[in-house]
């Protein structure tokens, strides 16, 4: 019973040994996070070569997810079931991200090439100074046409989604904003507007265009207006770009009575465990060369001034995409309005697919 109680205790004993020793290398390694970069992004949204060149570079192991909305990466996020290190939400989702204390304000002794945003883009109402975010796209969104089916001539306006003749031929985003946005700007309302009356007023006009409404839908109208299966719809301008490269028949237009302008930001969550890493990661991204080459691969527009003169002046030269600034005094930032004026919104554009 000694030798039993000796090996026992001997067991006893090597077990901490070997807990103690683990938690030692645990805490020393870097496969304690410090080798990963995790970043949550939209799908199809970087280059991938980007991102081996990245991790060839540096070092990291990049974990790559995507989300499929701002609300479903907020969500996530809140959650703290993954530590992200880099997410890219959309500027409307700042301030309620910074509100939330779901940030980290950025170090800026940390990154490299900050000075390569163009200075129009930098320190916009959703977040002063860019205390917490960085551009990372941005773009309007708009109208698609083909020519084989729509005068071009007779499509410039909001307004002339309205038109009898494109009965059953309009694809619609499937997004609150951007759909009460249309009705909104139509009747040259601000796109963050919060009266009800108002709200209610667009949202009937809207019911009476849903009969020109072939579909509501997300990322499968680039399939249907490449197919040539719908003769407009309204979409983002990256999109667009896609669209346009596969079927020459399309066209974008940003309607005369103005648009959206928006921006996709890369910020740190508050999780996040490799915050040098992610500096790291921003840093790369604002390099002009590789801005240059992201920007050729998603088809949006980059706000980084000197990645834009890389690009081919086909591309910056066409003002749909690159917004000359007359134009963008016609475009308007989405802002914040507050979780009961979403939830309203929200429950308009479904009012609006019911009908």
């Amino acid at each position: 019973m000694k030798q039993l109680a000796g090996l026992f205790s001997a067991l006893v004993a090597l077990v901490f040994v070997l807990f103690g020793l683990k938690s030692v290398i645990s805490q020393s390694s870097p496969s304690a996070g410090q080798d990963k970069v995790i970043i949550y992004n939209w799908g199809d949204y970087i280059d991938p070569e980007l991102i081996k060149e990245f991790e060839a570079e540096y070092g990291y192991q990049v974990v790559y997810e995507t989300f499929d909305s701002n609300e479903a990466m907020i969500t996530k996020i809140k959650q703290g079931g993954t530590n992200y290190d880099i997410a890219i939400p959309s500027e409307y989702k700042i301030s309620e991200m910074i509100d939330s204390d779901l940030l980290v304000p950025l170090d800026y002794s940390k990154i490299e090439g900050f000075d390569h945003i163009d200075d129009r883009f930098k320190n916009l109402s959703f977040d002063p100074g860019n205390t917490y975010s960085i551009p990372y796209f941005w773009g309007t969104l708009g109208m698609i046409y083909n020519d084989k089916m729509v005068d071009g001539d007779k499509l410039t306006k909001w307004d002339d989604l309205w038109r009898p003749e494109y009965k059953d031929s309009i694809l619609l985003i499937d997004g609150a904003r951007e759909t009460l946005g249309i009705g909104l700007q139509r009747n040259h309302y601000s796109l963050n507007e919060t009266k009800s009356s108002v709200l209610s007023q667009v949202t009937g006009q809207l019911e009476q265009l849903m009969p020109n409404v072939k579909a509501v839908i997300a990322d499968e109208i680039k399939m249907y207006m490449v197919q040539e299966e719908a003769a407009i719809a309204v979409t983002f301008s990256g999109e667009a770009a896609e669209m346009m490269d596969q079927n020459e028949h399309l066209h974008y237009v940003i309607p005369e009575e103005g648009s959206n302008l928006w921006f996709d930001n890369m910020v740190i969550p508050k999780t996040a465990k490799n915050v040098d890493g992610a500096y790291d990661f921003m840093s790369f991204m604002l390099r002009p060369d590789v801005a240059t080459r992201n920007a050729e691969y998603v088809g949006y527009a980059t706000p980084n001034a000197d990645a834009k003169k890389l690009l081919p002046e086909e591309i910056t030269s066409q003002t749909e995409f690159y917004p000359d600034d007359e134009l963008l005094k016609r475009l308007e930032v989405y802002d914040n309005i507050g979780v009961d004026k979403t939830g309203e919104y929200n429950d308009l554009f479904l009012e609006i697919k019911m009908y």
